[in-house]
């Protein structure tokens, strides 16, 4: 089943007098089940992409579906979950409750898929902190758990294993794939070759297009 389909994406920037096209008709399909790897130098389009993806950007051209219900906008986190760059913790929670937060916007209660996420990223032992009493490797950790706590339809990460040591990293490649065989479609945009490796599929962004491969 594609739960992403994108045909003709286009998304343009104006700097002063200069237009800078960030999408230059861009086409993706991602399905459910499969965990797809978009890479790419900085400024290529990457995060411009999942912010479209995400209904945080409007395309100046070119049309956008996600699973069932259209556009991004106005889907819910069972249905769109995102780790962004910036992570969005919200400081005035712990980790454990942030991790918890879509579950109580959706009302269904996941504690126990919460405690078993915590667990697996390595941050069972922090649920009681705040933001500003992790690191920004256990922030960003706390920040992927959040994301797959309700098994969205789909999953986009942007950098998510940025600030990870190795074994961390694999923590969190390993749970994005468990949550893409449990039927979600999951997107990261990554520098991390290990996460290209573990990846179902990899694609190419250069200059605000997208090409199917690693790059050369």
């Amino acid at each position: 089943m594609t739960t992403v389909t994108a045909t003709g994406l286009v998304k343009r920037f104006h700097r002063g007098a200069e237009t800078v096209t960030a999408l230059d008709g861009v086409d993706l399909e991602v399905h459910a089940g499969e965990l797809v790897a978009l890479v790419g130098p900085s400024g290529s389009g990457k995060s411009t992409l999942l912010a479209v993806l995400c209904g945080w950007e409007t395309p100046d051209a070119g049309t956008l579906r996600i699973g069932s219900g259209g556009a991004p906008r106005g889907l819910g986190w069972g249905e769109l979950a995102l780790v962004p760059q910036a992570l969005g913790l919200v400081p005035d929670l712990s980790l454990a409750d942030n991790v918890l937060l879509p579950t109580r916007l959706a009302a269904p209660d996941a504690s126990v898929r919460a405690g078993e996420l915590l667990a697996a990223v390595g941050i069972a032992h922090l649920a009681d902190r705040y933001p500003h009493q992790a690191s920004l490797g256990e922030q960003q950790r706390a920040a992927v758990a959040r994301a797959l706590v309700l098994g969205p339809t789909l999953v986009l990460a942007d950098e998510p294993t940025a600030h990870q040591d190795r074994g961390h990293a694999d923590d969190l490649l390993d749970a994005l794939a468990d949550t893409a065989r449990g039927g979600s479609a999951v997107l990261l945009a990554t520098h991390d070759e290990v996460a290209w490796s573990r990846a179902d599929r990899v694609l190419s962004m250069r200059d605000g297009r997208l090409h199917p491969g690693a790059p050369a």
